[in-house]
């Protein structure tokens, strides 16, 4: 994805607007860092040490919380870049847009999958069980991320180091043609936004109507936890991919357009603040596991999400599972009922037969 922010030069803006967003967004990235790289490596670590039985919900989040942890890792170096210069060759420039690249499709994947996952196993109880017991989940995972990796190889020919005032910043996309630039943009808004979005859409209108049906509550949290995941990755990712659209239209204006400098004006406004809300993305879902845990606190020190993942993995798909085996036990019951009072039945019988034929 164009994580390059794309930022007008400081000839382009008014320097106090320059330096203002800049600040802005190394406050934000800096922010995103201290909460959200702890943030995920206690998702990681809980998962890893305390979760036996990981159910597929449990494991998609521990691949989302790696994702978000890669992501995080280099916004000290985003942030030096911003702040002073890039001096690090653009050779590792390009190699860390795309791994920037390939953790956030991954992760926008990750999202879409955990709500198909979730819409099976709350409609199709039956057919989640079945999917869990074929463990397809890491052939899925791996097509997953080879798929994301994939999507990613045009940022490595594209990403150039630009100069401004002197210095060099990893922030620029170098395209050959407008055709170039046309394919690059729409591939990466509608794989990576337009078609996941309307997945989401499409299993969440479903599923609004069951939700508050649901007879197990535990069912019910893991639901509206994954939607809560959902809304913040639209609330985030949409003002980047408005710019995208913005410079999809700037494209089809043309430069002789009179209305395409207010439209470059109206994307360059919202480039910084759309730039780091994408990093914020991966901060925020580690502060939504604790907020969904608070309820399993037993104390100021437990912050509960061990439990909430145990509990997620002993109900998720498994509430398809526990309704089976309750269905299966009552079946059987009354089976076993059935097989004991006809037994009875043949008993009484013979007795009655034994008594007509030796009359006292």
């Amino acid at each position: 994805m164009n994580l390059s922010l794309k930022l007008p030069t400081s000839e382009e803006m008014a320097p106090e607007e320059f330096e203002g967003g800049i600040a802005v967004v190394c406050v934000i990235l800096g922010l995103s860092f201290l909460v959200g790289a702890p943030g995920n490596l206690l998702v990681i670590w809980t998962i890893l040490k305390h979760v036996k039985k990981r159910s597929h919900t449990v494991v998609l989040i521990l691949h989302l919380a790696v994702a978000d942890l890669l992501v995080l890792i280099t916004l000290p170096l985003w942030i030096y870049s911003l702040a002073h210069s890039w001096v690090f060759g653009e050779a590792s420039c390009k190699a860390m847009v795309f791994m920037i690249n390939a953790c956030m499709y991954s992760s926008v994947f990750l999202i879409t999958l955990m709500s198909v996952e979730r819409f099976l196993a709350v409609r199709y109880p039956f057919a989640s069980a079945g999917w869990k017991r074929k463990k397809a989940l890491n052939k899925v995972l791996l097509a997953l991320w080879t798929t994301a990796l994939l999507f990613s190889i045009p940022v490595i020919p594209t990403q150039v180091l630009g100069e401004d005032s002197g210095e060099e910043h990893c922030l620029y996309r170098l395209y050959t043609s407008p055709t170039q630039e046309l394919v690059c943009l729409l591939l990466e808004t509608l794989v990576g936004y337009i078609l996941p979005f309307a997945i989401l859409v499409i299993c969440y209108g479903c599923l609004f109507s069951r939700i508050t049906q649901m007879t197990f509550k535990s069912k019910r949290k893991s639901t509206i936890l994954i939607a809560s995941v959902v809304v913040v990755f639209a609330i985030c990712w949409t003002p980047h991919h408005i710019g995208n659209i913005l410079s999809l239209v700037i494209l089809a204006m043309g430069e002789s357009n009179p209305e395409t400098a207010n439209v470059e004006s109206a994307r360059s406004t919202m480039i910084f603040i759309a730039g780091a809300m994408v990093f914020i993305s991966s901060t925020i879902n580690p502060i939504l596991y604790m907020f969904a845990a608070r309820s399993f606190r037993t104390s100021l020190r437990d912050t509960g999400i061990q439990k909430l993942f145990n509990h997620i993995s002993s109900t998720s798909p498994g509430e398809g599972n526990r309704e089976l085996s309750f269905v299966s036990k009552r079946h059987s019951n009354q089976t076993n009922s059935s097989q004991c009072l006809s037994t009875s039945k043949d008993q009484m019988d013979i007795l009655v037969k034994m008594c007509e034929n030796n009359p006292s």
